[in-house]
């Protein structure tokens, strides 16, 4: 959120906002951190921070509701401001005294000086009343190099002047301190708004909206100034810590003796992302470069060369050899807002999407159009893919359309057409990939949405005009996918990866779309977003990893994917959220870009170090034990055996008196009888999943089909399916207040009758005798406490035993505690 340097340039100072906010100190020469900070400001982080002239100090000004300044570290003093003081954002130091300093935002300075024993200030007025003259809002404050003044600059083109407060002297006392502060004038010095405010020897310097740079004296009077045609708004200037050469090209000041005008180089930033080198020496500007001014959601790598494209949404285009660090070529599309980016498949061609939505197809050597831009799409452009052969492009937009457009040949050259569009989905896209058929090098083309569609279209049967479909297969039941991707062949079967927003990944057959594989997926505080495939290692083609990126953080996974959490990790990449993830030709690197922060971030990926971690994680089972409640000597691992052992007996029948045939495994049909009995309630659909896993896991291999599972895979598939952080008291009371009503007391109830017959219609299907049944069992109140056998539960009078145990109204702790017997978590204190 902020940033100071120390006088000679050694040390660098770097602060954050959000929950556990760092102060950094850094060692420039070196790039390594030296000190941090932690909590500093506990209640939101810092929003101004600055570095005494020495160098011994560092003040901070907290960013929370109730802000303080503090010497940062462990405390030498620090100080509560006032509401009424409105929101500091700027704060420095007095160059000539390290015990004082001054803060300001849009509309108070406050003065401030500190000792071992207390932090005192004062917040003089200066308002538009002051001097009958308008003030505007406050930018930046210095104090005056040559006496105890200070100033203010404004966005109405004046400067502030504070003195201290004249009264008369007594016998040795000390001077003035400066929060005894109070505004003296108020001096006009030009029209443009102030944005910057410094001193550079002895000079004060201005910089505006307007892009000029002024000089003045200490007695305010204009000495001389800079200007440019093309800087915007300047936001921040930083003069050369060398002193001026002895040159003769220096201009000559404004003043009357007409003396040369002889400063510092500097350098200056700008609102537009610009930034200027400016020698004084002849006044010459150079820009050292241009960046996004807006948000960069779109980035892609070329597929065989050590090249990144980056499209922002204020029409930049540019692309970066990353080997180098250098920008090869861009263009700015004027008006235009870069959504998504795509590099065929052979690197010749690069598709960009725009938020008008506009499709461009350009070389991707020259960024020049090959042809005509499309605009077919009636919304944002959020994802684009080519076919293997770069015959097919296909882009989904925010209308929630697919369109495919293809190359073709007219008069012995290459052009693009539009081929067709189709709205195949009824929520937010998330994803359009191509793939290669199995039995043929002809493309498909699938489409993922918030509908939980997975769809595959016909390319051999459409026309121009008409996107056929193939096939719709509903991926999932309650959770919403997110992202797909072709999972690697690592061994007979092909399949097609998702991840869905109850942080699971699925795999799933490309051909007949069955559910192959449900396993955990990262958990570091959001589902996965959006995940690609690593390229081949070539030292070892039989391991594969997968890349990924969360709300803000950027991993990667090693495969086959198990549900092991040490198979992957993570790091937080963009605080503010992550919006596009891109992996290099050769799977060395990852590129992420933060969006709103305008900034793309270069990873190294370290393989190694996952597999070492995966190595410190345990083998076989032991990472699976780790993941259950008391590990694999707990109590859960126990009633789990217990439970396991019974479904055996469950399996030969409760009362046989024949001689058990003791195994380690259980039959296929009593895998939802033991997930019960611990807890997890998975629906029939989920059902069906769990054992077709099982059941079809060796089919491809040996064509048998396993009708049994023993301990070990069972608690595998367990903490593969069973909800990823259990089932919350937060989800149980959002349901009641969509589908409850208010009663007499302001709580959110539901009819005993309305929940019933929710229970039975919506959703999958129950009938009355099945609902009995398990609400008496939940309830206690069947004769047994349960099912022993199935089939054996008798529902006659279950509905005057639900009557009398079930309310007639409903409340989110009721269902919770007396029907579903889970325990109440006590409330945080606020």
């Amino acid at each position: 959120s902020c940033l100071c340097v120390s006088e000679d340039r050694r040390w660098v100072a770097t602060a954050d906002r959000g929950p556990d906010p760092l102060v950094i100190v850094w060692d420039s020469y070196s790039g390594i951190p030296v000190r941090t900070i932690f909590d500093s400001h506990p209640a939101g982080g810092v929003a101004a921070i600055a570095i005494s002239h020495d160098a011994k100090y560092l003040v901070t000004i907290g960013a929370g509701a109730v802000q303080g300044p503090c010497p940062a570290g462990t405390p030498v003093c620090s100080a509560e401001l006032p509401p009424a003081a409105g929101r500091q954002d700027f704060v420095v130091f007095n160059p000539q005294n390290a015990s004082e300093f001054v803060s300001n935002g849009k509309s108070q300075v406050i003065f401030y000086q500190w000792s071992d024993a207390a932090l005192q200030f004062g917040a003089p007025p200066l308002t538009d009343k002051t001097f009958g003259k308008a003030v505007g809002h406050f930018s930046q404050s210095v104090f005056h190099f040559n006496n105890s003044q200070a100033l203010t600059g404004t966005s109405a083109g004046k400067l502030g002047l504070w003195g201290a407060v004249k009264k008369k002297p007594l016998p040795r006392e000390p001077p003035p301190k400066p929060h005894t502060m109070k505004a003296i004038k108020l001096v006009p010095v030009q029209k443009d708004g102030i944005t910057v405010l410094t001193v550079s020897d002895s000079y004060f310097v201005t910089c505006d909206v307007k892009g000029d740079v002024k000089f003045y004296d200490g007695q305010l009077q204009l000495v001389n100034w800079y200007s440019h045609p093309h800087v915007g708004p300047i936001r921040s200037i930083s003069f050369s810590k060398a002193p001026p050469s002895a040159a003769a090209d220096y201009a000559s000041s404004c003043t009357l003796g007409g003396q040369p005008f002889v400063v510092r180089n500097f350098i200056l930033s700008t609102a537009d992302a610009t930034v200027f080198h400016v020698a004084t020496d002849g006044t010459k500007y150079e820009k050292l470069m241009e960046e996004p001014e807006r948000a960069v959601t779109a980035i892609a790598c070329h597929p065989k060369q050590a090249l990144v494209a980056v499209g922002s949404h204020c029409g930049l285009l540019r692309v970066w050899d990353y080997e180098q660090s250098t920008c090869l070529v861009s263009r700015i599309f004027v008006g235009g807002s870069i959504q998504s980016l795509c590099y065929s498949p052979k690197g010749h061609l690069l598709a960009a999407g725009f938020a008008d939505g506009t499709v461009h197809i350009l070389d991707a050597i020259s960024l020049c159009s090959i042809c005509q831009e499309f605009k077919f799409s009636h919304g944002p452009v959020t994802h684009m893919s080519f076919s293997h052969d770069s015959e097919y492009l296909a882009t989904a937009d925010e209308n929630l359309a697919v369109t495919v457009y293809r190359g073709v040949l007219r008069t012995g050259q290459r052009c693009w057409e539009h081929l067709a569009g189709l709205h195949a989905h009824a929520r937010r896209i998330r994803g359009v990939l191509f793939g290669v058929q199995l039995d043929s090098d002809e493309p498909r083309l699938l489409s993922l949405a918030e509908d939980r569609q997975l769809v595959e279209y016909d390319l051999s049967s459409s026309s121009k005009g008409h996107l056929a479909v193939l096939r719709r297969d509903r991926v999932e039941q309650a959770a919403m996918p997110l992202c797909l991707a072709w999972y690697p062949q690592l061994g007979a079967e092909s399949f097609i990866l998702t991840a869905n927003s109850c942080y699971k990944m699925k795999l799933y057959n490309t051909t007949t779309k069955m559910c192959r594989k449900t396993v955990l997926g990262p958990t570091y505080g959001s589902p996965l977003e959006k995940m690609q495939i690593l390229p081949t290692n070539l030292t070892d083609p039989q391991k594969r990893y997968l890349a990924y990126i969360t709300k803000d953080k950027v991993g990667v996974q090693i495969l086959p994917a198990d549900g092991n959490p040490h198979k992957s990790s993570a790091f937080i990449c963009h605080p503010d959220g992550v919006a596009d993830l891109a992996s290099s030709y050769d799977g060395r690197y990852l590129f992420t870009a933060g969006g709103d922060d305008r900034t793309v971030m270069q990873w190294e990926v370290n393989l190694p170090a996952l597999d070492a971690a995966v190595s410190l994680g345990g083998q076989d089972l032991e990472p699976f034990y780790n993941l259950l409640d008391g590990g694999r000597d707990g109590d859960f691992f126990r009633e789990l055996e217990d439970y396991f052992y019974y479904a055996q007996l469950r399996s030969h029948g409760i009362d046989t008196m024949e001689t058990r045939q003791v195994s380690t495994h259980i039959p296929l049909e009593e895998i939802p009888f033991v997930m019960r009995a611990m807890g997890f309630y998975p629906s029939e659909e989920k059902i069906e999943e769990m054992i077709n896993e099982v059941k079809f896991s060796e089919y491809v291999d040996s064509g048998k089909q396993v009708t049994k599972i023993n301990l070990g895979d069972f608690i595998k598939l367990y903490i593969n399916h069973r909800p990823a952080f259990g089932l919350s008291m937060k989800k149980i009371r959002r349901a009641f207040e969509v589908l409850g009503y208010d009663n007499e007391n302001g709580e959110k109830v539901i009819d005993r009758g309305d929940l019933l017959l929710l229970l039975q219609r919506r959703g999958e299907h129950m009938t009355e005798e099945e609902l009995a049944t398990c609400l008496t069992t939940l309830l206690g109140t069947n004769p047994e406490g349960g099912i022993s056998e199935p089939g054996t539960c008798d529902p006659s009078g279950a509905a005057a035993s639900l009557e009398e145990e079930i309310p007639d109204e409903i409340t989110a702790e009721i269902f919770t505690a007396d029907i579903l017997g889970l325990p109440i978590p006590e409330p945080k204190n606020k």
